[in-house]
């Protein structure tokens, strides 16, 4: 008796792990968006039509086909719109060169506000350097004293 229910939860255990590590028909229908709920994937379409996709696919995979060939043969009935991304060619390109353009300006722009930070604008006065004050001027210190209601010294 227990050696029956060592094996079944290990059964339960190491099962469904098993196969879902051999199964791409589950993977491609995370990575595929459902053509029939926008913005979901394959797998989180609660529709009858995606449930009968996802069937279809894992269907597939028991005849032995490959992933590709089935990846292929979806690509071609529902188009790009199956894809979790666009494709990197035509169109596709700017969904992936708009934001390195955009953070390639962004630095440059970054780049000259922190220069011109850093230098005074042209016609600008140049800073005073600071006069240190001498140890043998007294009259100073007198008019420092008398500025802040001190006795003279």
């Amino acid at each position: 008796m227990r050696r029956l229910a060592l094996a079944l939860a290990a059964a339960l255990l190491l099962g469904p792990a098993a196969s879902a590590e051999d199964s791409w028909s589950t993977d491609l229908s995370h990575d595929l968006m459902s053509p029939y709920c926008p913005g979901r994937t394959l797998h989180d379409c609660p529709s009858p039509q995606a449930e009968e996709l996802r069937l279809w696919i894992t269907g597939q995979e028991d005849a032995g086909r490959a992933r590709e060939d089935v990846e292929q043969e979806i690509y071609r009935i529902y188009g790009d719109v199956i894809l979790s991304a666009p494709r990197a060619r035509g169109w596709g390109v700017t969904a992936y060169a708009l934001p390195v353009a955009a953070m390639l300006a962004g630095g440059a722009l970054l780049a000259v506000f922190l220069r011109r930070q850093g230098t005074p604008a042209a016609g600008a006065p140049a800073p005073r350097p600071a006069v240190p004050a001498t140890s043998g001027d007294g009259e100073l210190e007198r008019l420092v004293d008398e500025e802040l209601g001190g006795a003279p010294r």
